[in-house]
């Protein structure tokens, strides 16, 4: 039995091709995905995904916020699963790795286990979490921070997108408002296979990273609010222009992640001027501002300067210049006993590894305050993702699921092996 469980591999192949199939999906003509959460294309993979757990003869399961749960049962079904998974959902312009590799590779392993006829000692679940991306709704990681009681439900449910449809209109919409609630269920570890969506692995030529820690972040929405006029007729010193005041306090975002550089990060990802006028003054501009660090108490001192810096530009400029935070997450460490598990496997496997902390948030950055969690990270193609050029190659994803499948081998158990 341990040969035999030490030679067991994924088979890479398969891998491949269900990641090549189901990014048809939102599929766009430059190679990429657009598929937001809880809309047409995201029911689609969602569809896929369903029925390929029941056509298996796994345990199917949906709960209130529409995380999916594919379970393949265990010899002990009184013990809680160990949990692995991922996203479907991607960004606007999104690739076909992020969050999905973690998914699909998770499916591989149930199918491996399936080809061995290999029973486990204590149940698998692989999990599809909602809405990880924020991208159609903010905040991210939503059905995770459900899940982990970090978010109430009745707030994720009333989410709305830029087209006032809520989280749970679009769930019901779908058909994927599960009667399950969030949270109810039980894990006894989970683990998350991912892309690094930096260049660190590449540029060392490492393929796997074990990821010990994640970044905290926080997310805002933004404002400024000046008075729109003629733009012929009103003299610069009378101007109460909100778009040069959002370009201040845009630099001024810039200069505070700077001085945290290189732990920590600011970025300004949307910005819509009002009223889009060629000849009137914009009168506003609604923006969305995150920050991350993987230090706490940096992260709140980036949060202060970025309220000050608010505050002084709208007394210089006549305006109002107004930042509300709509979701943190502090740093966070991952579980000291899954993280060695996933290096041991690695290891095993003949991987040299490099502890990673993820400047990325991810669903199991939301599950880790109450499931023992830690990540695995495989490289991507110049570091480049939430792109459509967004590329992992079939060894480093075969290599990333061989490691996954180890490690969950080694925490759900095999009768007679130790």
């Amino acid at each position: 039995m341990a040969s035999r469980l030490s030679n067991l591999s994924v088979d890479g192949e398969r891998l491949w091709q269900t990641l090549m199939d189901t990014a048809r999906f939102g599929g766009t003509p430059k190679g990429g995905v657009r598929r937001l959460a809880l809309s047409d294309e995201d029911r689609q993979v969602r569809n896929w995904l369903a029925d390929q757990a029941k056509s298996a003869g796994y345990t199917f399961g949906v709960d209130d916020l529409g995380n999916m749960y594919v379970q393949r049962p265990g010899r002990d079904q009184t013990r809680d699963p160990i949990a692995m998974g991922s996203h479907l959902d991607t960004q606007p312009t999104g690739g076909k790795f992020d969050g999905v590799l973690g998914v699909l590779a998770g499916l591989e392993v149930l199918r491996t286990l399936d080809d061995a006829k290999i029973e486990t000692d204590a149940p698998i679940c692989l999990v599809n979490w909602t809405n990880e991306e924020g991208a159609r709704f903010a905040p991210g990681e939503m059905g995770s921070e459900v899940f982990a009681g970090d978010v109430t439900h009745e707030f994720a449910l009333s989410r709305k997108d830029a087209d006032g449809i809520s989280v749970a209109e679009a769930l019901q919409r779908i058909g994927y408002g599960g009667n399950e609630r969030a949270g109810e269920r039980r894990f006894a570890a989970m683990i998350e296979l991912h892309i690094e969506q930096g260049p660190v692995l590449e540029s060392q030529n490492l393929v796997i990273g074990v990821v010990d820690a994640a970044k905290g972040q926080m997310w805002y929405n933004g404002s400024v609010l000046g008075r729109e006029s003629h733009a012929g007729t009103t003299p610069m010193d009378l101007r109460r222009d909100a778009f040069t005041a959002f370009s201040e306090f845009s630099l001024e975002i810039e200069r505070i992640a700077r001085s945290e550089a290189p732990a920590g990060v600011g970025t300004i990802g949307v910005a819509t001027i009002g009223p889009g006028a060629r000849n009137t003054i914009p009168g506003s501009v609604e923006f969305s501002l995150e920050f991350r660090h993987s230090n706490g108490e940096r992260l709140a001192a980036m949060h202060d300067a970025a309220a000050a810096a608010a505050e002084r530009i709208s007394a210089g400029r006549g305006v109002s210049v107004r930042i509300e935070r709509i979701w943190q997450k502090a740093p966070v460490a991952f579980a000291p006993q899954i993280v060695e598990i996933i290096d041991a496997a690695a290891k095993r496997l003949g991987h040299q590894t490099l502890r990673m902390t993820s400047g990325a948030g991810h669903d199991a950055v939301a599950v880790a305050s109450v499931v023992p969690t830690a990540m695995i990270f495989v490289p991507c193609k110049d570091g480049i993702s939430h792109n459509e050029a967004e590329n992992a190659t079939p060894r480093d994803c075969t290599a990333g699921a061989n490691v996954l499948l180890h490690s969950v081998l080694g925490l759900s158990g095999v009768h007679g092996h130790d």
